[in-house]
């Protein structure tokens, strides 16, 4: 039961220049507060005659009188007080001002203030947490302390957030390093794995070391290139005596740190000189030269406090860049360079001590959020989508985002690989962000080798579920029975994958001892090892395996940058052996058909066609909208009904893949095109202008391009794929609150979509759509489903978070059945029910349910396993254990 605080909880990072809030909701979804619209808000104050103003308001009374403006008040902490326009003011007043700020914009969000942790830098001493403790109360939060507001290190708090939610390991006895380059300071510590939590075992930095310096290097470097031909001008600039002329000295200094941001996307940036009508220039070249001698400093600190602790570089479980000024490229290409380490660091690194923070208050109610199990075959590095449902293929490296592209409970676009088996995270952002449902909790901090998230893939559904099915015959379903298990060479192995096709099953490890990635083949039947064989290449990290009739596929991860290439190998599923491999983006997507592998390249902004048996390029075409300077692009498998009727896991996407002889699919351009292309040769059949945008709701399948669109809330409209013709407009929402969450078909006349009003998950209801009339066949509520899968003309609406239920609708919207846990297909007519989906080694239960019955027959436990590592066919099933992996049947053959 949740508490009178409703099961919420606050996370708070006070920076030197910024200061960032991460609320968590009930249900385990994490968002920054956002403060005048942005999720970082600066720890600027001002003083006048009102009293202390925060932020931005703080930032713009200050052009009007600079002497009572502080806009780095951490960095006073030593100091009682600070003067203020003539008037002391103590710094703990300051401290409060912000968490004030903090407080009432939370209490906005939810109606009050939640039970929060503040986080301090590691070597901050007693009487410096002292002043944070009196500002916490100041700001009239409850007093700092166990049953109060709680006080963690800043890198134990990074520390969580890497382990927890972006599921790197860090083993007992482990140490992981944490480079906090904020704006102020550069805080350097080791923190190491106890056990029952992280502590410090190490802390240094450079006080006088942050992004302000390398603001201060930038305005020097821009002096001596100024003066001495507009000496007035920098006089001005340099020495400000009057009011205007402050504003101007500060509006520059932003302008030089705006520049300075641009120059780690681009290779030159301006920048505006007040007074003068042309601007100066900044190079990259320039930036680099200026701030490496700086950046040095940071390196040599880092190896010290390293060292300081008894290790080497490559003695650490990882390094973690946090703190805005990490983004930097130049920070961790020296880090690297010098230290032979491989930083993890992600796009908004201003994020994760706040959410990390989280960790250290315990959810109202812990379950592991399914993770999908490693093998699915479309797979991408490209952009993650939260509830993959019917958009492009979700990224093999990946974390889900929100529609704005901002993180609902990660961090955009981290160069993080998908988390492996290991302990639950929130469900939360990676990518071009999905349409309207990106709004929604997204599923997994892990999406590995998703299929083809256009509501198909690897000729197979998606996430967003199975489309219309065969009925089947009833599978006799048995009590669960061992067949044996397989051994891993490595004791226990973190990282583990299953797939399987008919009657062979795939498993894999990542090895500790070389970074390979261990394949064996196996047969269900006897358990018998067909093969058993290591990848030639090795990673840091790998994003699993996708098993294909034709082709075994293993995925490097991007670990380092958003830009390192990772390595794609392919395997002969007869032994073994590697019959190619191709290195591909980050962002890059692969698309299985028959014999082709349709590969979207994002940074070429093309497509190839990959011969599945030699990788050779058998076609090539440029995106749409290329010549005209747009970008994006979105690649929807055609989907039929023999495509989606067989074995898919608990999210829906197909063990067997199909493969019929349709090799079509649908690309949607960033013109907002839409073309029927056949993936065998890439040639053209149908093409339309003005269809959608490639991060609208789409479906192909049966015949239909389904295409959901924002418009006064959203509209859904059909077109006949073999003729692209006007399309038919099938259903309108009732009014602009309503917000689509996820589009799947759910019968061959019927497509069945689950809508909400807002974010208020709450509200969310399943609604049956007419193909064929147009219109809304029922509607029916499901609070908090966020995910779609059916069997035959029935349909499970599954929560991933809060109550973890399902429910199951028959045709006609009656509930025939509600139960916790989860479910995955076993062929049309057949279901298998999990108590859980965890990655969490245990024993679980399993039962199995005929369509159209309500009679659940449970089967017993599987012993030892990690359910989101499970795969099946009709009638075996393999998970990954702690040291091996099962192999069991449960139903007659």
């Amino acid at each position: 039961m949740a508490g009178p605080d409703g099961g919420y909880a606050l996370g708070v990072d006070v920076g030197t220049s910024n200061t960032v809030a991460v609320l968590r909701w009930p249900d385990g979804r994490t968002r920054p507060l956002l403060f005048d619209g942005q999720p970082i808000t600066p720890s600027a104050v001002f003083l006048d005659d009102g009293g202390l103003h925060v932020g931005r308001d703080a930032q713009r009374l200050a052009q009007g009188d600079p002497s009572r403006y502080e806009p780095n008040p951490k960095r006073r902490i030593d100091e009682p007080g600070v003067l203020l326009g003539g008037r002391e003011v103590p710094t703990a007043d300051l401290l409060a001002a912000v968490l004030g700020a903090v407080a009432r914009t939370a209490v906005e969000a939810v109606g009050f203030l939640p039970p929060a942790v503040v986080t301090y830098p590691a070597a901050w001493g007693s009487r410096r947490r002292e002043v944070l403790s009196a500002a916490i109360v100041r700001a009239g939060w409850p007093p700092a302390g166990e049953q109060g507001t709680r006080l963690v290190p800043e890198p134990v708090a990074a520390a969580r957030y890497f382990a927890e939610v972006l599921r790197r390991p860090v083993p007992v006895g482990a140490s992981l390093g944490v480079f906090d380059f904020g704006g102020g300071t550069l805080d350097i510590a080791v923190v190491r794995n106890e056990g029952n939590g992280f502590a410090v075992i190490g802390s240094g930095g450079v006080a006088e070391l942050g992004g302000l310096d390398i603001d201060a290097a930038l305005v020097d470097h821009l002096g001596r290139v100024l003066a001495p031909a507009h000496p007035q001008a920098w006089q001005a600039l340099a020495h400000p005596v009057s009011a205007a002329q402050w504003r101007s000295r500060r509006q520059f200094w932003d302008d030089v740190r705006g520049a300075k941001e641009m120059l780690s996307r681009t290779a030159a940036a301006p920048v505006p000189v007040p007074g003068l009508d042309q601007a100066v220039h900044l190079t990259r070249e320039e930036l680099e030269r200026l701030v490496t001698p700086l950046l040095r400093r940071g390196v040599y600190e880092a190896a010290s406090v390293i060292g300081a602790c008894g290790l080497t570089p490559s003695q650490l479980a990882g390094l973690f860049l946090v703190g805005g000024s990490s983004r930097v490229p130049l920070v961790a290409r020296l880090l690297h360079a010098e230290l032979g380490i491989a930083p993890t660091v992600l796009e908004q690194p201003e994020l994760p001590v706040a959410e990390g923070a989280l960790a250290e208050l315990a959810p109202p109610r812990t379950r592991a959020v399914a993770s999908v199990p490693a093998a699915t075959a479309a797979v991408t590095s490209a952009p993650p989508s939260p509830v993959p449902t019917s958009g492009p293929g979700l990224p093999v490296s990946s974390i889900p985002v929100s529609p704005s592209g901002s993180p609902v409970s990660a961090v955009p676009g981290a160069s993080v690989s998908p988390a492996p088996a290991g302990p639950p995270t929130p469900p939360g952002p990676f990518v071009p962000p999905p349409g309207p449902q990106a709004a929604r909790r997204p599923l997994y901090k892990r999406p590995v080798l998703w299929i083809a998230a256009a509501a198909a893939a690897l000729l197979g559904v998606v996430v967003a579920g199975a489309l219309v099915l065969l009925p089947g015959d009833e599978v006799d379903f048995q009590p669960v029975a061992e067949v044996g298990r397989i051994p891993s060479a490595d004791d226990q192995p973190y990282y583990v994958y299953t797939d399987i096709v008919g009657d062979r099953a795939y498993l894999a490890y990542e090895r500790e001892d070389d970074g390979r990635l261990e394949i064996i083949a196996v047969d269900t039947r006897t358990a018998g090892v067909a093969w058993r064989v290591q990848t030639l290449s090795t990673a840091e990290r790998w994003d699993g395996i996708s098993a294909l009739p034709n082709a075994v596929i293993a995925f490097q991860s991007s670990s380092i940058s958003s830009t390192e290439l990772r390595d794609m190998v392919v395997h002969n599923p007869a032994d073994g052996v590697q019959l190619w491999h191709r290195l591909i983006g980050p962002n890059d997507v692969v698309y299985p058909f028959k014999d082709v592998l349709v590969l979207v390249q994002s940074s070429e902004q093309r497509l190839l066609g990959l011969d599945m048996k030699t990788g050779t390029v058998r076609w090539e075409r440029q995106n749409p909208g290329k010549s005209e300077g747009l970008t994006g692009t979105a690649v929807y498998p055609v989907q039929s009904i023999e495509d989606v009727s067989g074995p898919a896991n608990s999210s829906g996407r197909p063990f067997a893949p199909v493969t019929d002889d349709d090799q079509r699919f649908v690309q949607i351009g960033a013109d907002r095109s839409a073309t029927v292309i056949d993936a065998a040769d890439g040639s053209e059949k149908k093409k339309r202008t003005n269809v959608a945008d490639p991060d609208d709701d789409v479906v192909a399948y049966n015949g239909r391009l389904l295409v959901a669109t924002a418009e006064d809330g959203y509209r859904l409209a059909a077109y006949n794929l073999d003729t692209m013709g006007e399309p038919a407009n099938l259903y309108t929402a009732p009014d602009d609150r309503r917000q689509l969450d996820v589009l799947a078909m759910c019968g061959e006349h019927r497509a069945c979509l689950l809508e909400s009003v807002g974010s208020d998950s709450k509200s969310t209801s399943l609604v049956a759509i007419d193909l064929e009339k147009g219109g809304e066949l029922w509607r029916k509520e499901a609070p908090d489903a966020d995910l779609l899968i059916h069997f035959d003309q029935q349909v499970v609406a599954r929560s991933t978070s809060g109550d973890y239920l399902f429910r199951i609708f028959d045709p006609d919207g009656n509930k025939i059945l509600e139960r916790e846990g989860a479910v995955g297909r076993v062929d049309a007519g057949n279901l298998l029910l999990f108590n859980e989906i965890s990655s969490v080694a245990d024993d679980y239960s399993v039962a199995g349910l005929h369509v159209g019955s309500k009679d659940v027959i449970e089967m017993g436990q599987l012993k030892d396993v990690k359910t989101d590592s499970c795969s099946w066919n009709t009638t075996y099933i393999v998970c990954a254990g702690t040291k091996d992996f099962l192999v069991a049947r449960f139903a007659r053959e």
